[in-house]
C-alpha cells in the first residue's frame, strides 16, 4: 500500500510516523531489542507525547533472522498463524562493538547502531545483502482510524525480485505493486489464486512476511531503491533468509514453512477430464477412455468435474442419478482398466444441498457477527461456507469425502477457496476475518489432504488444488487456474507457474489447451508439449472437451509422442520430485533459479528448467517460431543431437511435434523404455544417455525405487575418450548411449563406449 506522496510528503489521509533513530539496544534471551522514537529526542521533553517503536531481532536458525516491529504491543493478536518450524533452543551470537551490536545466525548477520538514524544492515559473510535504512520503518495512521506497520528493505542497482505467489505478469517483480490477497480472478490481471508473502532476490537473500492476511508489497514502486511491505495493525513480523544461492534460500524457507511431500507415481501420468459444463454420462466417459486406448494414448487418471453432482446442489457429494445411476459400479469398471479416479469438490454448501440444514444447525457453516449463516448467490444459489476452524466441521466434511473414497475415488480436485468474506464474519474459533481470508485455502486443502494421507498412506495423497498461501506446498498438487485458450494465455500461465515455484511449490500444473474457449489445433498441440513437460499434466476445458482427436489426427500423433516422451522421462522426473521433497527446489524452475550467476537468465520468463538438466521453451507462436536463451555451457538438442555454446539467444522454428528441448552438458538422462503407465518398472531396458561429460568427470545415476520396485544404481566415468559404466540392481538389459553410439549390457555388468 502506498503511503507516500513523492519522497518528502505523506499521501492525503495518512500520517507516516517513521523510526528516527535508536535510543538503546537491549540483549535479552538471545534476542536484540532496538527502540526507536518517531521524532528526534534532543531533550528530556522530547520523550513525551511521541510514539516509540520496538524492533526485535532473533536468530532462529543458521541463515535466518526473525524481525518483529511493534507499535502498541498490547493489541491482542488473533489467529490464524502460519505453521512455522524453528528450533527453540537455537541461539545466535551477539557481538558488541563501539557502534552497537551485531547478531549472527551462521553467515547471516544484522548490524544495529545507536544514533540519530535508524539502520539495520544485513550481511552474508560480511558482504552487504540489504538494509532497513532511515525512513524505512514506520507506523502509519489513517483518517479512518486504521493503522499499519511498514518496512522497506534496500535494493541495490540491478537487483531483481521474484516470487510473491502465482503472479501472471512479468516474472521479475521490480516496479510492481502487489497485494497478497487471494481472489478468483483468472490469469490475466494482478489478481491471483495463490498469494504468498515471500520473495527472493538476485542479491542472495529472501524475505518471508509472517502474516497470513493481506500484505502489500511495493517492489521499487513506492521508493525505487527499496522493496516496501506493510500490514494492517500494530505489528509486523518478517524473516530475513540467507542464500547465497536462490536454492539455498528456498531450502531455508521451506525448512520454516514445510517441504513438498512425495506424491504417488501414478499422478505423473496424463489426467483427462470431462471438462466443466459439457454434457456427459458414463457412456460419454467410456467413449473418451475407449478413444484414448484405441489411439494408443496412455491415460492414468480420469477426472469428473462439477456436474457429477446435480446443478444447484454443489456440494452435496451425491452423484447425479440421471447421468450416473451406478457410480460405484462405474468407478469399479474404470479401475479395472487401470485408471485412477478424481472428482471435483469445493468448500461451499448450496442451500439446496441436503447438507445445508445439517451444517447450519450444527454450527459447521461460517456465520455473521449477528449469528446468521453467511450466504451468497455468487456461484451456487444460497450457498454457505464450511467453517474449517471448527474441528467438528472438519470431521463432518471429511465424512462426506470418506464415502467417496469407499467407492473407489482416489483423489480430489479442491477447487475454489478464494471467495472468503471478511466484513461482519465470526469464525468458530474467533479467528481474525482479515487473516482468515487467505489462510482459509490452507485449512480447506489440509482437511482434504490429511484425509487422503490417513486413508491412502504417506506419499499416496494428492490433490489438484487451485488456492493456496504460504505453506501450501505441503498440500500438492496445484494448478494454474482459469486461463484462456490462446498463445498469450499460455505465456501468462507459464509466468504464473514460475512465480509460484519460486516460492517453494515443488509441483505445478495447468489446463492443457486453456480453460476458457476452445483452442484451435495449433494452440492445443503446442500446449500439449508444454503440459506434458510440466510437473503434472491434465487435459481440461470449460465448455468444450479436450480429447485430442477433436483437434485432428495430427493432434493425436503429437499427444502420443509427448506422452511417450514423458513416460520415458519417469526416472528423471521422479528424481526431480525427490529433490523437491528433500530440499524445496521445485521440479519446474525459472532460469534465474537454476542459473543465478548468469545475469542473462535473470529476466527470462518464456522458458524453464524441468529438473536440473532439461531446458524447455514452449512454442507460443502460430508460425512455430521461438527465441531460446541458452545459459553458459554446452547445450544439446534432445531431438537432433546438435550442440550449441551458450550464453546466446537462438531463434528456432518447430513443427507441432517438437519444441526447443535442450540438455545441459554433463547430464546423464536415464530413459525408461516401453512404459504404458508411470508406475511400471523403469529399470528393464533403461538407456543412459550421456551429454558432453568432460574427461575425468564421474556421475552416479540412480533409477529411483518406487511402487515396490527396487532402485538401480549406475556409475559412469569419462576416461580418456571412453565412457565406462557399472550397474548395481539392473534388471534385464540396459544401454549406454552418447553421440549416437550405443553399448548394451545385461544385468549387473560393466560397459565401455568409445566416444568420437
Amino acid at each position: 500500500m502506498k503511503f507516500s506522496n513523492g519522497y518528502w510528503l505523506d499521501r492525503n489521509g495518512y500520517q507516516v510516523n517513521k523510526a528516527r533513530g535508536l535510543l538503546d539496544l537491549v540483549v535479552e534471551d538471545g534476542s536484540v531489542h532496538a527502540h526507536a522514537p518517531v521524532r528526534p529526542v534532543l531533550t528530556r521533553g522530547d520523550t513525551l507525547n511521541t510514539a516509540l517503536l520496538r524492533a526485535t531481532f532473533t536468530a532462529v536458525a543458521d541463515g535466518v533472522i526473525k524481525v518483529e516491529l511493534v507499535h502498541h504491543k498490547g493489541r491482542r493478536e488473533r489467529g490464524p498463524s502460519f505453521e512455522i518450524v524453528t528450533d527453540p533452543a537455537y541461539r545466535g551470537v551477539v557481538e558488541r562493538d563501539c557502534d552497537g551490536l551485531v547478531l549472527r545466525a551462521g553467515e547471516l548477520a544484522v548490524a544495529l547502531a545507536e544514533g540519530e538514524d535508524w539502520t539495520a544492515a544485513f550481511t552474508h559473510a560480511d558482504r552487504p545483502l540489504t538494509a532497513s535504512l532511515p525512513r524505512a520503518v514506520a507506523h502509519v495512521t489513517g483518517l479512518d482510524g486504521r493503522t499499519w506497520m511498514r518496512e522497506q528493505l534496500s535494493l541495490r542497482p540491478g537487483e531483481r525480485v521474484y516470487g510473491l505467489g502465482e503472479r501472471f505478469g512479468a516474472l521479475t517483480k521490480n516496479g510492481q505493486s502487489i497485494d497478497i490477497w487471494n481472489e478468483d480472478g483468472g490469469t490475466a490481471s494482478e489478481q491471483a489464486y495463490k498469494n504468498v508473502p515471500f520473495y527472493l532476490t538476485s542479491a542472495g537473500y529472501g524475505v518471508f512476511v509472517d502474516h497470513p492476511g493481506g500484505v502489500s508489497f511495493e517492489v521499487g514502486s513506492e521508493v525505487n531503491t527499496r522493496t516496501q511491505f506493510s500490514v494492517e495493525g500494530e505489528r509486523l513480523t518478517y524473516y530475513l533468509i540467507d542464500g547465497p544461492t536462490p536454492k539455498d534460500v528456498l531450502r531455508r524457507y521451506t525448512a520454516l514453512t514445510g517441504r513438498p511431500p512425495m506424491v504417488p507415481t501414478w499422478s505423473f501420468g496424463l489426467w483427462l477430464t470431462t471438462s466443466f459444463t459439457t454434457s456427459y454420462d458414463e457412456e460419454t466417459v467410456t467413449s473418451f477412455i475407449d478413444g484414448m486406448e484405441e489411439r494408443d494414448l496412455p491415460l492414468s487418471v480420469f477426472h469428473f468435474d462439477c456436474f457429477w453432482m446435480r446443478g444447484f446442489h454443489w456440494c452435496d457429494f451425491v452423484w447425479d442419478p440421471e447421468t450416473f445411476p451406478d457410480p460405484a459400479g462405474m468407478i469399479a469398471r474404470l479401475k479395472a482398466r487401470g485408471l485412477r479416479v478424481c472428482v471435483w469438490i469445493n468448500p461451499y454448501i448450496a442451500q439446496r444441498s441436503h447438507l445445508f440444514d445439517e451444517g447450519a444447525e450444527r454450527g459447521y457453516l461460517v456465520r455473521t457477527t449477528d449469528g446468521d449463516v453467511w450466504q451468497t448467490d455468487l456461484w451456487q444459489a444460497g450457498m454457505g461456507l464450511v467453517d474449517f476452524t471448527n474441528p467438528q466441521a472438519v470431521d463432518w466434511y471429511r465424512e462426506q469425502l470418506a464415502g467417496l473414497l469407499d467407492i473407489g475415488v482416489d483423489c480430489f480436485k479442491t477447487d475454489f477457496g478464494e471467495r472468503v468474506p471478511v466484513a461482519g464474519i465470526a469464525w468458530h474459533d474467533g479467528s481474525d476475518p482479515e487473516k482468515m481470508h487467505n489462510y482459509y485455502a490452507h485449512l480447506y486443502n489440509r482437511a482434504v489432504f490429511d484425509l487422503l494421507t490417513q486413508e491412502c498412506g504417506e506419499g499416496e495423497a494428492v490433490l489438484f488444488a487451485r488456492s493456496a498461501t504460504a505453506g501450501g506446498q505441503r498440500l500438492p498438487v496445484h494448478w494454474g487456474g482459469d486461463n484462456e485458450s490462446t498463445f498469450a494465455s499460455m505465456g501468462e500461465t507459464l509466468r504464473g507457474g514460475l512465480s509460484l515455484t519460486s516460492c517453494g511449490f515443488g509441483y505445478w500444473s495447468h489446463d492443457i489447451g486453456g480453460f476458457e474457449g476452445t483452442p484451435d489445433p495449433d494452440v492445443f498441440m503446442r500446449w500439449v508439449a508444454f503440459g506434458l513437460l510440466s510437473s503434472h499434466a491434465r487435459l481440461h476445458g470449460s465448455g468444450s472437451v479436450r480429447v485430442p482427436w477433436t483437434f485432428g489426427e495430427e493432434a493425436v500423433d503429437v499427444t502420443r509422442a509427448f506422452i511417450r516422451l514423458r513416460l520415458s522421462l519417469m526416472p528423471y522426473l521422479y528424481a526431480a520430485a525427490e529433490e523437491a521433497h528433500a530440499t524445496g527446489t521445485p521440479m519446474m524452475r525459472s532460469m534465474f533459479l537454476e542459473f543465478p550467476e548468469d545475469r542473462g537468465s535473470w529476466d527470462v520468463d518464456t522458458q524453464y528448467m524441468l529438473g536440473p538438466d532439461l531446458l524447455v521453451a514452449p512454442v507460443m507462436d502460430p508460425d512455430g517460431e521461438v527465441d531460446v536463451y541458452l545459459p553458459p555451457g554446452t547445450w544439446t538438442s534432445y531431438w537432433t543431437g546438435r550442440s550449441a555454446q551458450g550464453p546466446c539467444w537462438v531463434r528456432e522454428t518447430h513443427g507441432a511435434d517438437t519444441l526447443p528441448l535442450y540438455v545441459r552438458e554433463g547430464a546423464v538422462l536415464p530413459l525408461a523404455q516401453g512404459l504404458s503407465r508411470p508406475e511400471d518398472d523403469w529399470v528393464p531396458g533403461v538407456v543412459l544417455r550421456v551429454y558432453e561429460l568432460a574427461d575425468g568427470e564421474e556421475r552416479v545415476v540412480t533409477v529411483p525405487a518406487h511402487d515396490g520396485f527396487e532402485p538401480a544404481v549406475f556409475r559412469l566415468v569419462h576416461d580418456g575418450g571412453t565412457l565406462r559404466a557399472t550397474a548395481s540392481g539392473a534388471r534385464g538389459a540396459w544401454a549406454l548411449e552418447s553421440g549416437g553410439r550405443r553399448a548394451v549390457g545385461q544385468g549387473d555388468t560393466s560397459l565401455e563406449l568409445a566416444l568420437g
